[in-house]
């Protein structure tokens, strides 16, 4: 991270999208409206696809943040902010949206199924497993979403943001996004933005939209591909 923050500059990146959509997981959002209350409708073809009336079921920042158990509900985030905390070297950093007994109540099976943090000399890193991997829309999108999760975490925990390590499973270009590509590969790269996050917040429920700016972001224009569903 101290080389910049990884938003892709061959094309643009929708950043207030990125930004919307991990702080409706970090609120354990389930609904398309909440989403769009904070500007982006990013899951609405998958909810459109499972046709339950914008109800998205357990995703990602339910599993995150509201885990079911017989006794009540786990929230992993939390859990692992508090050990970084009190037991920054522990091994068991982990949190995980795969939840195979609630596969099926989901609008869309997890694509970055685990992320676990690694503490060393005052610096946190990230590392998350991505199964499914679209590389010409999801893996740029998930990059930004992840890094700044890593910058988020670090500053509620008063450590420096160093690596995010993206393993891919599934890696994949499809076939609608070919030409889209093609396009993308011809263009240079411009040097790396800067994220700017508001220091005054020290708790990671508290970030809001306008707490979180991408500086000096140069990029080429807007490459247009369907999301595949």
């Amino acid at each position: 991270m101290e080389d910049g923050f990884p938003a892709v500059t061959t094309k643009k990146l929708a950043f207030r999208s990125v930004k919307a959509e991990l702080l409706g997981f970090l609120r354990g959002y389930d609904h398309i409206d909440q989403f769009q209350k904070l500007g982006t409708q990013i899951w609405n073809a998958n909810a459109e696809a499972w046709g339950r009336d914008g109800y998205l079921g357990r995703i990602y920042g339910v599993q995150w943040r509201r885990w079911k158990t017989e006794n009540g509900t786990i929230d992993q985030l939390g859990d692992v902010i508090k050990q970084i905390q009190t037991n920054p070297y522990s091994r068991r950093h982990v949190v995980s949206a795969w939840n195979a007994g609630e596969l099926d109540e989901m609008a869309l099976e997890p694509c970055h199924v685990l992320y676990q943090f690694f503490v060393a000399d005052g610096k946190l890193s990230m590392q998350t497993y991505l199964r499914s991997c679209d590389m010409f829309l999801g893996v740029p999108f998930n990059i930004a979403s992840y890094s700044l999760l890593l910058h988020m975490v670090a500053q509620v925990t008063g450590l420096t943001p160093s690596e995010f390590v993206l393993t891919l499973g599934d890696a994949h270009i499809y076939r609608e996004h070919f030409e889209a590509v093609q396009t993308q590969l011809k263009r240079i790269p411009y040097p790396l933005s800067r994220l700017e996050l508001n220091p005054q917040i020290k708790s990671i429920d508290a970030f809001k939209m306008q707490h979180i700016q991408l500086v000096d972001y140069q990029h080429h224009g807007t490459i247009h591909a369907p999301m595949i569903v």
